[in-house]
């Protein structure tokens, strides 16, 4: 008799990934729209970027590899690293000084790399389209407030800045739903659901 070794069976890194990008997304929505408008209030996406946007996201890309999902490994994977980017970008100490005037970036600079990170997303979105309602709905929601704050940074128009921030809030609340409806599945073995209109 031969003995087969025991499958792995991870549990599903999505709510973890969704979660992660929600809250970031969220509270730099909230600056970008004006709602957190301190000047250190920037600050409070520091933690959220490194850890819970940055880590945690980027973790939970690697287990989607393992998962044999390309398109969540991919998108985790890539959110993952824009946050501890961008978490770099307002670490004072890495010399970059983002959102100082005359020590950091240019706004040209700004609006550069959020129009690359709007060209990824682009792709993603593209993709998300044979997924599910849900989760695309975030993808479009997020193309759009890459856009917008890459077009308010090149511009420099802080009402298309402060738009962007609003939409981003809304694509927190459209990752936070998908993370909701995964979440509730697993708990309840399928048997509490909400919607998510798959499309494949």
């Amino acid at each position: 008799m031969v003995q087969r070794a025991p499958v792995s069976v991870l549990a599903d890194p999505g709510p973890l990934g969704l979660s992660g990008f929600a809250l970031a997304t969220f509270v730099l929505g909230a600056v970008n729209a004006g709602i957190l408008s301190g000047k250190g209030d920037i600050k409070i996406v520091i933690g959220l970027a490194v850890f819970y946007g940055g880590i945690a996201q980027l973790l939970a890309g690697m287990w989607e590899f393992r998962n044999n999902n390309t398109f969540g490994a991919t998108a985790f994977t890539s959110y993952g690293a824009f946050w501890l980017s961008f978490g770099l970008l307002l670490i004072l100490g890495f010399g970059v000084a983002f959102g100082i005037k005359g020590s950091g970036p240019t706004d040209t600079a700004v609006g550069i790399y959020l129009l690359g990170w709007a060209i990824i997303t682009g792709i993603l979105m593209i993709a998300s389209l044979r997924i599910s309602g849900a989760l695309a709905a975030v993808f479009v929601l997020l193309f759009i407030t890459f856009l917008l704050l890459a077009i308010g940074a090149l511009t420099t128009n802080t009402a298309i800045t402060k738009a962007g921030g609003w939409v981003g809030i809304l694509t927190a609340i459209a990752a936070w739903y998908a993370a909701l409806a995964s979440l509730l599945r697993s708990v309840s073995n399928g048997k509490i659901a909400l919607p998510v209109y798959p499309l494949a």
